[in-house]
């Protein structure tokens, strides 16, 4: 079954009696199938197997691994809050780029001119983010056009610690090479944004590598370049 795609008026539209998100066990993407798994309706919380093959998830290691720098809050601020470094991909910055986020807007089903640069983060031992929300908080300039969901991909396997733990919600996902978690933020019931309250616990052993995909609820993307 393929995914009835979300056009941008029907991004402004939504309310909290629909998700962004359809919900099914599996999902027909241009290039292959993905299997999901329902772990929370409100907010809607899913987990994808094998959403990257193996040498996706190592080459977009291989690519980042050069460009990472220290990780920054939202406000631009170094923080012990998060503790990972970082980098972000430019727009459709190649053809292995461009195909990944393809795959991710059409999973997400957003257009991807609502898409911020893919992020690739990698955290060491001891090395966290912890509780947060996504969106951005009311009345920040930001929040004009303020994110509605996040897909991570996890590009590795971690061997202790890392996992993506929703405190209120009792959920918790371990890193697994290719598979992702997908969660949205958009309701009216501000409640319910705020269930999505959720960290990276530190790593215990091994490192932990994941590419994430912010969408926003109007366009972002605009003449090939990614507006603030």
């Amino acid at each position: 079954m393929s995914i009835p795609f979300c056009s941008p008026q029907e991004v402004r539209d939504m309310s909290e009696e629909m998700s962004i998100l359809p919900v099914q066990s599996f999902y027909s993407l241009d290039d292959g199938v993905v299997e999901a798994t329902v772990l929370h309706q409100e907010p809607l919380i899913v987990r994808f197997e094998r959403l990257l093959s193996d040498d996706e998830c190592r080459q977009l290691i291989e690519t980042a691994a050069p460009r990472l720098k220290e990780s920054k809050l939202v406000n631009k601020v170094v923080s012990d809050i998060r503790t990972s470094r970082g980098m972000f991909f430019e727009e459709e910055e190649s053809p292995f780029i461009h195909r990944i986020e393809r795959r991710i807007a059409q999973l997400m089903n957003v257009p991807i001119e609502h898409a911020e640069g893919l992020q690739v983060l990698h955290y060491g031992p001891g090395q966290e983010y912890k509780a947060h929300h996504d969106f951005f908080a009311p009345g920040s300039p930001a929040a004009r056009n303020n994110r509605i969901s996040t897909l991570i991909v996890y590009l590795n396997d971690v061997e202790e610690g890392g996992e993506t733990v929703f405190p209120l919600l009792g959920i918790a996902m371990k890193p697994k090479r290719g598979a992702a978690l997908y969660f949205e933020y958009f309701y009216r019931n501000q409640a319910l944004n705020d269930l999505t309250l959720h960290s990276s616990v530190p790593v215990v052993r091994g490192e932990k590598w994941v590419a994430t995909q912010w969408m926003r609820r109007q366009r972002i993307r605009q003449y090939g370049l990614i507006s603030s």
